[in-house]
């Protein structure tokens, strides 16, 4: 599949998007930032919403624990589901292939975190000495318009290059990559997203949620419900279990009062 120029600009614009702060951390962080979203739109662009949606959501599975804490940075959402989709769809990859793509990718997503950070601390410096000089509007406008112009430099024009030129070599190389040699990375793809899956449990299983976890797995398997209205039944529980603990909290502040 060819990728037109237009279409390119906006996947690339998207992956943008992913990483600025102008859509406010509900609309880009906790959205778009996502695979499933992100692939979603980058489906929508191209023109296969569905298949979009499909290898977006596979993807995501992989980024399931995903958190980045202290500056550290384990793989970028964001590229894996704009430019990592993008590519899968322009190069007719599967699924398994798709998610063996992702890795490398996202890994390569980390080049702009960090660059970003580095290169942030220049803008930081300069803030202090206007901040010291009292001058409040520059303070602003180094918080905000050199990080972003330089964000957009190297999240923009990457993501643009490889969008042209990236499915013709990774065509190339699927076609490389015949007989056992794919079959491996096939098989490979389709482990990821245990591990996904394993880091999420193993962030459920430190609390009190994991009894949610066991108590949703049994109303699947054995009540044969849909995950939809269990995850609305859970949902409603932890409302009122919240409330409940608030109000029996609240109660004893009072008493000892």
């Amino acid at each position: 599949m060819q990728i037109g120029l237009w279409q390119a600009i906006a996947v690339a614009l998207l992956y943008y998007i992913c990483q600025s702060p102008w859509l406010g951390c509900m609309l880009t962080f906790c959205t778009v930032y996502r695979p499933l979203i992100g692939g979603t739109l980058v489906g929508i662009i191209l023109g296969q919403p569905v298949l979009g949606m499909t290898i977006g959501a596979t993807m995501n599975l992989l980024y399931l624990g995903f958190i980045s804490a202290g500056g550290s940075m384990p793989g970028d959402p964001a590229l894996a589901g704009t430019l990592g989709v993008a590519l899968a769809i322009a190069s007719k990859l599967t699924t398994a292939e798709a998610l063996a793509l992702a890795v490398p990718v996202g890994l390569i997503g980390n080049l702009v975190w960090y660059a970003g950070m580095t290169v942030n601390t220049i803008w930081l410096h300069q803030a202090d000495k206007y901040a010291e000089a009292g001058d409040g509007r520059k303070v602003m406008f180094m918080n905000i318009v050199p990080p972003q112009i330089f964000l957009f430099i190297i999240c923009f024009f990457p993501v643009l290059l490889a969008m042209r030129v990236g499915p013709a070599v990774i065509g190339k190389i699927m076609e490389n990559l015949s007989g056992q040699t794919l079959h491996v990375f096939t098989v490979i793809g389709g482990m990821l997203p245990a591990l996904g899956i394993a880091l999420n449990l193993k962030a459920i299983a430190k609390g009190s949620a994991f009894v949610f976890f066991i108590l949703g797995f049994f109303m699947v398997m054995y009540l044969k419900l849909d995950v939809l209205p269990v995850s609305i039944f859970m949902g409603i529980a932890t409302i009122v279990l919240y409330n409940l603990s608030r109000t029996s909290t609240s109660r004893g502040g009072d008493s000892n009062g």
